[in-house]
């Protein structure tokens, strides 16, 4: 039994200190307190170990900061996680200690109780420890150019941000993470840096892929029909991060630009993920449907506090009316104060109070007993026997409970705020103007205004992922795509185009007639059509003269049968078709971009007299931050001057990352009621950007691209002006191309090509 007992068990503090053999003053100063702590938390043997994993930390010769924050930290860390994972955190710093890491110790040591309150065990801290090992072993010294003794420039961020990122992340997820950022920045000190401290697009990106929850992203196109089919609203919705802000979490809110709402929600209090997001969307359609803006200059904080939450329970005892499922939900995620909870002696109560009736407003079995809390509900649900009432009914009833209930004490600074924060309402800002210039909402709408002021033509982008073919991963959100309504021309530009190849013209159009469907399909029963429908003319005029309400349908048209076939014209706007074409007719000196002007028109004018809807659009691109899809003609639009004033002011510039402009192209092309869906692809060279030095990299993200539209099932064919096509063009579209090698004769072969691909 002794020679298991602990070696300074019962002894005093003096001999711990002893033990411990440790010179620096700075830890003398804090060593009972921390000592105290320890033998309060850990057993006698956990202290033992304590003392002695301290002392190895002090002869490390790094300084007095690690063993202090070990010293600090490890009872708690230990309470959370268990004693027994001591070892494997001795094991990892012996490794830190051989390498040129041992700037690490102390962010490893300053977040072991925040990260092992996260864990809890010892098995998930010693997947940890070796998700941080792992890390380390990958990144040091494996810096192109550097020697061996160069330190990981990632792992101090990595042990710096982990408790944030166990709190959005399982250590799946993490590993995954880390492994991204070791596969990606390994060569680039300055970029790794930035990954494992957050500071990079990339790594915030892959963060969100990695978190737990319901994914915003995973759920948009539920959300967004359960926006249209129940409440007939189709605002654009616009997810903010929740995953970088832990002392002052955004909530939702909406503006002119869109609905905001979490990028992720966990499921809670028995509610779901997506049918949390589904009550943060129909408390917002609330307020839109039925809140009134109110002068808020006027009003104390405390009053506007009041009625909003007054004002929130109205719209949401509103939508209970018209979908009862809804209560459920509202309920449980509802927050249900204790009262008496919040002692007025020590803290302001008013937002306990207006939590209170807050759930009383909602919930009928709310078992509150205050007299002046039952009296305003009566009032409140008086006011909503007969109708909706009004934002400014319900802001007096709001303003007469909070004169009613003033106490002094709710001037304190100590604001009690335990179960009083309803986490799916929004902000409220569209309930208030201001009239005083510099208020809240003027200046948040001048921020908002020079976000575009620089290029008021451009949407926000729209963020792609790109194909790692070295990890057989994407990179998520990795392109942003702006586009634009391509400049416009001289339409008779176009004309004179059209002109010069008359003869080519004729011949086309003779080909394209005999592509027309010849079959016609009779639609009656037409209040407006290309002809009167006799028959149903004749027994309306019959009904009119008997006295009875004439049949207004008394049109016909026709439909073609048997040829459903959509197109989308996608043209590569490098610089490079600023080229002279070889070969060409002897002191023309024509452009490869003019000579493709010519073709897109022929085939424009062409496949409007065969009727098939057609889009065409062009691309290039300045890194992977700026990709350019400008927009020449829509589906909608007929071949007329406006079209043709955009193909003349054709412009060629910058570079060709084709995979981000072939997942934008299918995200149009796929809307459209076809049973056959076409993307010509108009380009002189192989995918490359000015960022990516590796020229198989976009090659390979192209070829990704094009086998996920195959399985969206839209057919893909490149038209290739390089000679030395056959090099790489058939490791992205397979045998779905054609490489003109003569470029004089494109007019002429690109509409016959569309000719042949859908015969």
């Amino acid at each position: 039994m002794a020679a298991t007992a602990p070696v300074f068990q019962h002894a005093p503090t003096e001999v711990y200190w002893t033990a411990l053999d440790c010179g620096f003053p700075q830890v003398a100063e804090v060593f009972e307190a921390c000592l105290l702590d320890a033998q309060a938390r850990l057993s006698s043997k956990g202290v033992d170990a304590y003392i002695d994993a301290a002392r190895t930390l002090g002869k490390l010769g790094r300084g007095v900061e690690p063993v202090l924050a070990f010293l600090e930290s490890w009872p708690a860390a230990a309470e959370a996680a268990g004693e027994g994972a001591l070892p494997a955190l001795m094991e990892l710093v012996r490794a830190i200690q051989k390498s040129p890491n041992g700037k690490a110790l102390a962010p490893l040591m300053q977040t072991l109780a925040p990260v092992a309150s996260r864990l809890k065990s010892v098995e998930l801290t010693a997947r940890y420890i070796a998700i941080a090992r792992d890390l380390m072993e990958r990144t040091t010294g494996s810096i192109h150019g550097f020697q061996q003794t160069q330190p990981s420039p990632g792992l101090p961020e990595f042990f710096t941000q982990a408790p944030l990122l166990l709190a959005q992340m399982t250590l799946t997820g993490l590993a995954h993470w880390v492994d991204y950022g070791v596969r990606n920045t390994r060569h680039h000190p300055e970029r790794q840096q930035e990954f494992f401290s957050l500071n990079s697009a990339d790594s915030r990106a892959v963060l969100q892929r990695e978190r737990h929850g319901t994914l915003f992203l995973s759920v948009e196109r539920q959300l967004d029909l359960y926006l249209r089919a129940l409440w007939g609203d189709s605002e654009h919705l616009i997810p903010y991060s929740t995953a970088f802000d832990e002392l002052r979490q955004p909530v939702p809110y909406y503006d002119h630009l869109g609905l905001r709402v979490p990028d992720a929600q966990e499921d809670a209090r028995g509610v779901s993920g997506i049918d949390r997001y589904r009550v943060i969307l129909a408390h917002m359609v609330g307020h839109r449907r039925w809140t009134k803006p109110l002068i808020a200059d006027n009003y104390s904080p405390f009053q506007r506090m009041a009625i909003e939450f007054f004002e929130d329970c109205r719209v949401e005892t509103l939508l209970m009316r018209e979908y009862p499922g809804l209560r459920r939900l509202f309920l449980a995620l509802h927050p249900h104060p204790v009262a008496g909870a919040c002692d007025p002696e020590k803290a302001s109560c008013l937002r306990h109070r207006l939590a209170m009736i807050s759930r009383a407003l909602l919930d009928s079995a709310h078992g509150y007993t205050d007299p002046h809390l039952m009296e305003f509900v009566a009032r409140f649900h008086a006011v909503l026997a007969h109708g909706t009432a009004s934002t400014r009914e319900i802001a007096d009833i709001a303003l007469a409970y909070v004169t009613r209930t003033r106490r002094q004490s709710d001037q304190l600074a100590n604001v009690y705020f335990d179960d009083t924060v309803v986490d799916y309402r929004d902000d409220n800002r569209q309930m208030w103007q201001f009239i005083e210039e510099g208020d809240e909402e003027e200046a948040f709408d001048q921020e908002r205004k020079a976000e575009f002021k620089d290029e008021p033509d451009r949407l926000p982008p729209r963020h792609y992922p790109e194909w790692d073919y070295q990890s057989q991963s994407y990179r998520p959100d990795w392109v942003s795509v702006y586009e634009t309504l391509h400049a416009s021309g001289d339409a008779s530009d176009i004309d004179g185009l059209l002109l010069k190849h008359a003869a080519l013209a004729k011949q086309l159009k003779r080909l394209f007639d005999l592509l027309k469907p010849q079959d016609k399909v009779r639609l009656r029963y037409q209040e407006e059509g290309s002809e009167l429908d006799l028959d149903i003319a004749l027994r309306s005029l019959i009904d009119f003269k008997s006295g009875v309400t004439p049949d207004p349908r008394i049109n016909m048209s026709h439909r073609t049968n048997g040829r459903d076939i959509a197109v989308l014209l996608l043209l590569d706007l490098s610089a490079s078709l600023n080229d002279t074409v070889a070969g060409g007719v002897p002191g023309s000196q024509q452009s490869i971009l003019q000579l493709s002007q010519e073709a897109v028109s022929l085939l424009a004018w062409a496949v409007d007299t065969l009727g098939d809807p057609l889009a065409i659009a062009g691309f290039h691109s300045n890194t992977r931050h700026d990709v350019r899809y400008q927009h020449i003609k829509g589906y909608s639009e007929k071949w007329g001057d406006p079209v043709k004033a955009r193909l003349a002011a054709l412009d060629a510039g910058y570079s060709t990352r084709m995979g981000a402009a072939l997942r934008h192209a299918g995200h149009y092309l796929e809307t459209q009621k076809a049973d056959k869906k076409l993307m010509l692809i108009l380009t002189d060279g192989e995918p490359a950007d000015v960022d990516t030095a590796d020229e198989r990299t976009l090659i390979e993200d192209a070829r990704q691209a094009v086998k996920e539209l195959d399985t969206r099932n839209i057919y893909t064919h490149c038209i290739n002006l390089d000679p030395r096509a056959d090099e790489y063009v058939s490791q992205i579209f397979g045998h779905r191309y054609t490489v003109i090698d003569n470029i004089a004769r494109l007019p002429e072969r690109l509409p016959q090509l569309f000719v042949a691909l859908t015969k």
